[in-house]
């Protein structure tokens, strides 16, 4: 059986991200109660210089979809990676930062939405692993401006990469 193309070289410090990551979060903002989450993240390539990423959370408790995003995980120059994202909830976002061996920075220059999404006016990711070269463990922490709030902390969780 095929093993797939060869990963673009611009990935090589990405590499570590291909495959699927699952496990739990929690959330939280003014504007809504808090509440825990199952995530399931997984990132894929085609040999192109880019991640496919795509994003799904369901309730911890009763396992409703709550929310999915997709999108684009790119490395400009060595050091620096673009992350472009689209919502269902009428969003686009993109992020631009920094990776390193123990984790990424991201943060959005540019968020949209459509005349009936909500008002989102920045997002801030910030994605930490165990700092080995294949890490099995990701978490990450999200901040974010939206409707009327200054940017504060929103979600947080823990994935492990599975087998």
């Amino acid at each position: 059986m095929p093993s797939g193309p060869a990963l673009h070289p611009d990935l090589a410090s990405v590499g570590w991200l291909v495959g699927m990551w699952t496990g739990t979060g929690r959330g939280e903002y003014p504007t809504i109660e808090s509440f825990e989450y199952a995530e399931t993240i997984v990132f894929t390539h085609v040999g192109k210089p880019f991640l496919a990423y795509s994003q799904r959370t369901t309730h911890a408790h009763d396992g409703r979809p709550l929310h999915a995003e997709t999108g684009y995980l790119r490395v400009p120059s060595p050091g620096r990676i673009e992350l472009v994202l689209a919502h269902p909830t009428g969003i686009v976002e993109v992020q631009e930062g920094t990776i390193g061996p123990e984790g990424m920075s991201l943060c959005s220059t540019t968020v949209s939405g459509t005349s009936s999404a909500k008002s989102v006016r920045a997002v801030e990711r910030v994605f930490t692993t165990d700092g080995s070269a294949h890490p099995h463990r990701l978490s990450y922490r999200l901040a974010m401006a939206a409707v009327g709030q200054l940017l504060i902390h929103h979600l947080e969780a823990d994935l492990t990469r599975v087998p």
